[in-house]
C-alpha cells in the first residue's frame, strides 16, 4: 500500500492548491461583482470544460501510464496559473473586476484550465486505487482518498477566505503558483509501479474514444443507468456551486465564510474515514441511492430559515455524505470494469455527470439573479412563501434549494424502484 500513499499525498498537496485558487476565485469575483450571475457562469463555465475535457482525458490515461498522465497535468496547471499571474500584473484591477469585458473572462477562464486539468490527475487516480490496492479493499481505498480531499477542501476553504479578505488576489496567485511548482516537483520522486501499460487494441490511433466507452459501459448490465443516475447528484451540485457562496457571504463576512466553510469541511473527512474504515457494505449502489435520500431532505432543510448557524450544520452533514456517493460509484466501476478501459468509462462518467452542473448552474444563475430573488424580496413572494422560508435577503436562493432538493428527492426514490437497479446490484455481488 507504500506506493498508494505516496500518491495520495501528493494528491493532497495537488488539491489544496488547486482548490486554494478555485474558492479565492469565486469569493473575490462575488466581492468585487456582487452578482450571483457571474459566479454562475464561471462555476457552470468549470463544469462544462470538465464535461468536454474528460472523453479526451479518460482515454489519455487509458493510453498512458499513470504517473506520466499525473506529471502532464500539474505541469500544464502551473504553467496556467503562472499566466493568471502575469495577467494579473499587466492590467489594472478596475479591468479585471469588470465581468462585462473581455481582461476578466481571459482571467478567470485561464485560471479554469488550470483547474480542468486538474481533472485528468482524478481520472488517473481512479484507476490507481484498481491498479495498487486489493480489489476487497477498494471502497476502503476510495474512502482514504474521499479523506484526503476533504482534508484539501477544510484547509482552503480556511486560507482562501482570509487570503482574499487580507492578502488580496495577487498574493493569493503567487501562493498557489507556488504550491503548484512543489506538487509537480513531489511527483518526480512519486513510485507508481506500473510495468506495462495494459493497452486496449480499439483505442490504437484514438484520442477520443467515445465508442469503445459506450461498449465498455454497455458490456455491465445496469452500469449505463448508475452513470445516468448519477448525473442527478450533479443536478443539485450545480445548484450548490452556483448559490452556496453566494448564501453564505450574505449572512457573514468573506473572512467568517472561509471559516464556516473551514471547520464544515471536516465532514468530508469524517465521511471519507467513515468509509475507508466500514466500508460501503455489501451493496455500494444501494448505499449510494440512500445517501442521496439524505442529501435531497438536507438540501431543502437547512435554508429553511436565513440563521448561519442552521446553514453551518446542514453544511457539515452534506459534506459527510459526499464522500460515501462518490466512493460508492467509484467503487462499482472499479469491480466491473476490466483495468484496460477504465480511463475512458471514468472519463465519459464524470463527462455526463458534469453536464448537469453547468446544466442548471446556467439556468439557476439567471432565475435567481432577474426572477426569484426579487420576487421573494416583493410583498407578494413573501405573502406566498414567508410561512415556509421566513423573512431575510436571501430567501430567493433559499426557494431554490428547495426546489432542487424536491426534484432529486423523487428521482432518487423512483430509481429504487427501476429493474436497472436490481440488474447492477445482482451484477455487482457476482464480480
Amino acid at each position: 500500500m507504500k506506493p498508494f500513499y505516496q500518491v495520495l499525498l501528493n494528491t493532497l498537496i495537488a488539491n489544496v492548491t488547486s482548490s486554494f485558487l478555485w474558492f479565492a476565485l469565486t469569493f473575490w469575483v462575488y466581492l468585487e461583482t456582487r452578482s450571483v450571475l457571474a459566479t454562475a457562469i464561471i462555476g457552470g463555465s468549470y463544469m462544462l470544460l470538465v464535461a468536454i475535457f474528460s472523453l479526451f482525458f479518460g482515454t489519455i490515461v487509458d493510453h498512458h501510464k499513470k504517473k506520466s498522465v499525473m506529471l502532464a497535468s500539474s505541469l500544464i496547471t502551473v504553467v496556467m496559473y503562472a499566466l493568471a499571474g502575469v495577467i494579473y500584473l499587466l492590467f489594472p484591477e478596475n479591468a479585471l473586476v469588470d465581468w462585462s469585458g473581455a481582461i476578466f473572462w481571459l482571467f478567470a477562464g485561464v485560471i479554469l484550465i488550470g483547474g480542468v486539468v486538474e481533472n485528468m490527475r482524478n481520472i488517473a487516480l481512479s484507476t490507481t486505487v484498481t491498479l495498487l490496492v486489493p480489489k476487497d479493499n477498494h471502497d476502503k481505498a476510495n474512502g482514504m482518498v474521499g479523506t484526503v480531499q476533504g482534508v484539501a477542501f477544510m484547509v482552503t476553504s480556511i486560507f482562501s477566505g482570509l487570503s482574499i479578505g487580507l492578502l488580496g488576489m495577487g498574493w493569493t496567485l503567487a501562493i498557489a503558483i507556488a504550491f503548484t511548482g512543489v506538487a509537480l516537483v513531489h511527483l518526480l520522486f512519486v513510485n507508481i509501479p506500473e510495468k506495462d501499460i495494459f493497452h486496449d487494441p480499439e483505442l490504437e490511433g484514438k484520442k477520443i474514444d467515445i465508442k469503445g466507452s459506450i461498449a465498455a459501459i454497455r458490456a455491465v448490465p445496469g452500469l449505463a443507468w448508475l452513470i445516468v443516475f448519477s448525473t442527478f447528484n450533479n443536478l443539485i451540485g450545480g445548484v450548490f456551486m452556483a448559490l452556496m457562496d453566494p448564501y453564505g457571504l450574505t449572512l457573514v463576512s468573506v473572512e467568517a465564510w472561509g471559516l464556516i466553510l473551514g471547520v464544515t469541511s471536516t465532514g468530508f473527512i469524517i465521511g471519507g474515514l467513515i468509509v475507508a474504515k466500514k466500508g460501503l457494505g455489501k451493496n455500494p449502489l444501494r448505499t449510494m441511492l440512500l445517501v442521496n435520500i439524505g442529501i435531497a431532505i438536507l438540501g431543502a432543510g437547512f435554508v429553511i430559515r436565513e440563521f448561519w448557524l442552521l446553514y453551518a450544520v446542514g453544511i457539515f452533514i452534506f459534506m459527510s455524505l459526499i464522500p460515501m456517493a462518490e466512493a460508492a460509484e467509484q467503487t462499482i466501476i472499479q469491480r466491473v470494469v476490466p483495468l484496460k478501459r477504465q480511463g475512458r468509462v471514468f472519463g465519459f462518467a464524470q463527462s455526463i455527470e458534469a453536464a448537469s452542473s453547468p446544466l442548471s448552474a446556467f439556468i439557476i444563475g439567471p432565475i435567481a439573479q432577474f426572477g426569484i430573488i426579487p420576487y421573494m424580496k416583493s410583498d407578494a413572494g413573501m405573502n406566498q412563501f414567508g410561512w415556509l422560508l421566513g423573512s431575510g435577503q436571501a430567501r430567493g436562493i433559499a426557494l431554490v434549494f428547495v426546489i432542487a432538493s424536491l426534484i432529486m428527492l423523487v428521482a432518487v426514490l423512483f430509481a429504487f424502484s427501476t429493474r436497472a437497479y436490481k440488474t447492477l446490484s445482482a451484477f455487482y455481488a457476482q464480480s
